[in-house]
């Protein structure tokens, strides 16, 4: 199996030869510190926003060398929203939010063009244009048709609290205003839809649907609210997704229990990254392997950043023994590769998931 074979097979459920290796995201310093291990051709460490263009190219080449030299079974291309700086920590998009940007370079919305129901009426509307996919256009290229390419999109939650600015905004109208939610779902959704079309057409092989609905603790909102706010938008989704013969993976990080069962009803065939702080990889492979493809699980908080190679491998040993068996597990970190981590732990991440993934071949013990 070449390796978008083996990424899919496991996506659909099914068993592959090995156990597929993946990653939501690098960030920009983690790219670097992995890419030092094998080449000394690297980037300056900074931020997407404050490099130049031929930086930019340097950097994602550097990804593409990795990707190869560690042969990865799959590489996510970030959906590259159109974006103008402000100053050397603010930056602003098309639909008018205006995002600080931390030091993993991540957008924070801290400011949107809707602050109630009454701005939607004069809320100039948005569409992807050409750049927001040369990521993935140059993914395709560099690295051709045997990975899987997995087009990263911001899903309709985070999409509508980024409009307004701030989570807690939105959710005051969860109560307030039901109407005004539904409507700005509708039009992050009418977005997320025009999106995902163009990166298929552009050869996305799966989309990561990408927004945290829960914290460590509980998700963000109770099943009710899941139920009327997010769930239709997420089903339509899915829905024109699958119509287009592809898969869609959910990423939230979280103790998601409560909304699992909605989730999987929603039609989502992947779930990233059952973060080990609050969900045990074994239970969720007991009770949702036969609905979900499981994505992730290695601890990227403490381990990956803090902890030796040799427990590296130890946690990858035993991650793979619950959660490989009979398919359906694509390995991965909890998160991404954000800067805290180690590239040496990352490489022995991916060493280790080669020695313990093995899957017996058909006919054999």
């Amino acid at each position: 199996m070449n390796g978008k074979e083996r990424f899919l097979t496991a996506l659909s459920g099914g068993q592959p030869d090995r156990v597929p290796v993946w990653e939501l995201a690098f960030n920009e310093e983690s790219i670097i510190k992995i890419g030092r291990l094998f080449t000394d051709d690297v980037p300056p460490v900074k931020l997407v926003h404050q490099m130049t263009l031929e930086e930019k190219l340097r950097l994602l080449n550097l990804l593409y060398l990795v990707a190869r030299k560690l042969e990865l079974d799959g590489l996510t291309s970030i959906h590259l929203y159109t974006r103008e700086p402000i100053d050397e920590k603010h930056i602003r998009d098309a639909w008018g939010r205006v995002l600080y940007v931390d030091r993993e370079g991540d957008g924070i919305p801290v400011e949107g063009p809707v602050a109630g129901p009454g701005d939607l009426k004069k809320l100039k509307v948005a569409h992807p244009q050409d750049t927001e996919f040369l990521m993935l256009m140059l993914s395709r290229e560099k690295l051709g048709p045997d990975i899987a390419h997995v087009f990263h999109m911001t899903g309709p939650f985070r999409e509508s609290w980024a409009m307004m600015g701030g989570m807690q905004k939105l959710l005051y109208y969860y109560v307030e205003d039901p109407s005004f939610v539904k409507d700005l779902a509708r039009i992050c959704t009418d977005y997320i839809l025009e999106a995902i079309d163009r990166a298929i057409g552009l050869g996305a092989d799966a989309i990561a649907l990408v927004s945290d609905l829960a914290h460590n603790y509980a998700t963000m909102m109770s099943p009710a609210h899941y139920e009327e706010y997010l769930y239709p938008y997420h089903k339509e989704i899915n829905d024109f997704v699958h119509k287009r013969g592809l898969k869609v993976i959910k990423h939230s990080d979280g103790k998601l229990w409560r909304i699992m069962d909605r989730m999987a009803g929603a039609g989502f065939d992947g779930m990233h990254p059952i973060q080990p702080q609050c969900m045990d990889i074994a239970e969720a492979k007991a009770r949702y392997g036969k609905r979900f493809c499981l994505l992730g699980n290695i601890d990227c908080e403490i381990l990956l950043p803090f902890g030796t190679e040799d427990e590296v491998e130890e946690a990858v040993k035993k991650t793979i023994a619950v959660a490989a068996p009979g398919g359906g597990y694509i390995i991965s970190s909890s998160n991404t590769i954000h800067p805290g981590c180690k590239g040496e732990n990352y490489v022995a991440l991916v060493k280790a998931a080669r020695k313990y993934g093995n899957y017996p071949k058909p006919g054999t013990a």
